[in-house]
């Protein structure tokens, strides 16, 4: 997915944060786009998806208001809240406290965990902090494993660009399964349609967003897109959990017949430890039908080449 140029960023970010847009097809519309598309290009561009930008900087005008003597009622309203009970629930989430606790700004300021560096800075300006970018970060092991594995799951579907539908389907590996409730995965086109999909229903469950339903016979080109819209906001999600330092966290997905808990940090190790299997499966089974998969998927030869090892070998 292309990243917008600057400008456009810019316009998107006013039609995220406009007051006049309360719903994420106002927002859409405020930017001249499908809600759809409204979301692959913010969440490409901040690494946030449009909704959670938007609550984060309003949770960060609340705060800063607060700090400033605003009475809780009016900072609510103010922050699109339709109750002053909604909005103190998701003020002790974000910060930790209830709104009439928050410390005053010189105990405490009023920025929030962000994937971006775009914070609301007061009393109507938005501030960049050029320290906190979606760069790699070097010597964070967990950003690196995430990235090096989104980065590693779009060059298989890259290279299973280069074989004809009828070569996605052969069986290479009879009986194989990842996990039983997934059903077999014996073939390159269903290997790689978990590799490119499997982290929405995850974020559905923790966003309560609805999840798209997987296609039964996707092609490579509808792949690369599912994965290309999904990565950005599996990336600021789990920044954004590593900042609040918030992996013994729970959810409970309700849909599951009975209700099941999850910490966050389990769901991360889940991701990581079955994409890491089936990217192996997959190269596998690219090799298998005459594709040679390059680079190595090895993370330090990934890191390196990336360019983030200076000339010693040190990491930056």
């Amino acid at each position: 997915m292309t990243v917008p140029p600057p400008d456009r960023v810019l316009a998107l970010l006013d039609a995220v944060l406009s007051d006049d847009h309360g719903q994420l097809d106002d927002i859409a519309r405020g930017a001249h786009l499908s809600a759809f598309h409204l979301a692959r290009q913010v969440s490409g561009a901040t690494g946030e998806p449009p909704v959670s930008l938007r609550r984060r900087v309003r949770l960060e005008r609340a705060a800063w208001q607060l700090q400033r003597g605003a009475r809780v009622t009016d900072v609510a309203l103010d922050a699109g809240f339709e109750s002053v009970d909604g909005f103190s629930r998701a003020f002790a989430r974000a910060y930790g406290c209830a709104p009439s606790q928050l410390p005053p700004t010189v105990e405490r300021g009023h920025w929030l965990p962000s994937p971006n560096g775009i914070h609301f800075h007061g009393p109507s300006v938005l501030y960049v902090d050029a320290g906190e970018t979606r760069e790699h970060p070097g010597g964070d092991v967990l950003q690196l494993l995430v990235r090096h594995d989104l980065d590693d799951v779009r060059g298989l579907l890259a290279a299973a660009g280069r074989l004809d539908e009828e070569a996605l389907d052969v069986v290479r590996m009879p009986g194989h399964r990842v996990l039983d409730w997934h059903g077999p995965e014996e073939t390159l086109r269903a290997v790689l349609t978990h590799l490119a999909g499997d982290t929405e229903p995850w974020l559905a469950m923790l966003d309560g967003a609805p999840a798209r339903p997987r296609p039964g016979r996707p092609t490579v080109a509808e792949l690369l897109e599912r994965h290309d819209d999904v990565a950005p906001r599996w990336l600021a999600w789990v920044l954004d959990v590593d900042r609040r330092s918030a992996w013994a966290d729970s959810v409970v997905d309700a849909l599951c017949e009975p209700p099941e808990s999850f910490r966050l940090g389990q769901v991360v190790s889940h991701v990581l430890t079955f994409s890491a299997q089936r990217r192996h499966v997959a190269r596998w089974m690219l090799s298998s039908a005459g594709v040679d998969v390059l680079p190595e998927p090895d993370p330090v030869l990934w890191h390196r080449r990336a360019g983030h090892d200076d000339p010693s070998g040190a990491t930056r």
